[in-house]
């Protein structure tokens, strides 16, 4: 197992590039399962959980070339095979899209629960909604789900979600893209890599509207051409660097964003005392003063992203005064990484949803375990900051959904490196 070794207090000075969004790329190679055709999808992110996707997808049948980095030509043609590796899918919780690709492909799938970041309660029970209406019959037990069709075939048809779910509102459009009539997603997720699989199909020839908004709306299509299509920037990994030079200062510039997508965490971060500046596709963000409170909902797309509360929590414990951050998508997300952070000297009491955070002068290194993704990540940002030396243990939860973190973060005049472990 490997883990990272951080002396921090090195303020962060530079330029990073970031990476094809990874919310976005588990979904649209799923999706080149409805194609025809060749697929080239481009500024595709080099993270475990796209290595495992591919490799799900090889298993299947799939031709797949990465002619260079960031580039993924992939060819489903040849794939009939309705049941992907069950031990693969169990590896990522974005497997699960494989149900509405397979469904949509195939009129049917048998696909493994996945796993994946276990931070919360996440069911799939606004997915499985969803498959229902469109005429599915679903077999459901711990290990897997089976979808077939129904006595009056699959269909398209009108789904309300009871809350604006981001994996069921994908299954969803997936599922639905080959299917005859029309279908609408009310209570619809809006987060950007929803929009970004709708122009992925529409490129594809899909007919999707909506996306975006409360309302999605998929007119079925006979089949699916080939084409090009390159992945949006990854927002979450925009904001953790963002989050990064708040909390432990400096002056960066963020290549590779589209700054729409950055306001509901810029507008916080500078609440705490960040210097923003946003260009056509870069934003420096800029922090030389001392932190200041304040108080942060997480909530769906616009709002700031659950994705982001680790490490806006992070920038609040070094923060003067008290701050209060709410997480109201997982209820439980503070349990694992606050434990981590007291362990290097935060002040944080958590009551129901919320984390009551006292600011202290400095944090110190220690050796901390990362539980899920995005803990990992604000658990790198408090070394970084931290006096002395932190060891990151569990690190592979933190390389399903950053590349080259290591890398990025030399560049920028950390004292980072990965380090194996010998035994």
């Amino acid at each position: 197992m490997a883990r990272y070794e951080i002396n921090g207090g090195h303020p962060l000075n530079g330029t990073v590039t970031i990476s094809g969004a990874k919310n976005a790329a588990v979904a649209i190679l799923p999706a080149a399962l409805l194609v025809s055709g060749k697929c080239r999808i481009e500024n595709v992110p080099n993270i475990s959980d796209v290595r495992i996707l591919m490799s799900i997808l090889d298993g299947m049948g799939a031709k797949i070339v990465t002619p260079e980095p960031g580039v993924v030509e992939i060819d489903c043609a040849d794939i009939h095979c309705s049941e992907p590796d069950q031990q693969l899918v169990r590896r990522m919780r974005a497997s699960y899209y494989l149900m509405g690709a397979l469904l949509g492909r195939f009129g049917r799938a048998h696909v493994a629960l996945p796993g994946g970041c276990n931070f919360a309660s996440r069911p799939i029970d606004q997915h499985i909604k969803g498959f229902l209406a469109l005429g599915a019959d679903v077999d459901e037990t711990e290990e897997y789900v089976a979808l077939t069709p129904g006595q009056e075939g699959l269909h398209g048809g009108r789904i309300s979600l009871d809350m604006a779910s981001v994996g069921a509102t994908v299954n969803i459009m997936l599922a639905a893209t080959l299917l005859p009539g029309q279908t609408i997603i009310e209570n619809a997720a809006k987060e950007p890599h929803i929009v970004d699989l709708a122009n992925f199909l529409n490129t594809m020839g899909a007919r999707i509207t909506g996306a975006g908004t409360d309302t999605v709306k998929i007119r079925g299509v006979n089949a699916l051409r080939g084409g090009t299509y390159a992945i949006i920037p990854d927002q979450i990994e925009a904001g953790t660097y963002l989050a990064a030079v708040t909390a432990v200062g400096g002056n960066v510039l963020v290549q590779n964003v589209i700054p729409k997508h950055m306001e509901c965490i810029t507008s916080k971060l500078q609440e705490m005392g960040a210097k923003v500046i946003n260009y056509d596709d870069s934003i420096r963000i800029m922090r030389t003063g001392k932190l200041r409170q304040t108080t942060v909902k997480t909530r769906p797309y616009p709002g700031f992203p659950t994705d982001m509360q680790a490490q806006v929590c992070v920038c609040m414990a070094l923060a003067g005064g008290t701050s209060r951050l709410t997480e109201s998508v997982y209820e439980t997300r503070f349990f694992g990484y606050c434990t981590e952070l007291e362990s290097m000297g935060a002040s944080i009491r958590i009551s129901g949803k919320t984390a009551t955070v006292t600011g202290v002068d400095h944090l110190t290194g220690s050796t901390v375990f990362a539980h899920d993704l995005r803990a990992g990540a604000a658990l790198v940002i408090a070394g970084l900051a931290a006096r002395g030396t932190t060891f990151v243990e569990h690190i592979h939860f933190i390389e399903r959904g950053y590349e080259n973190l290591v890398e990025k973060l030399r560049a920028l005049g950390a004292d980072i490196c990965r380090v194996e472990d010998e035994s």
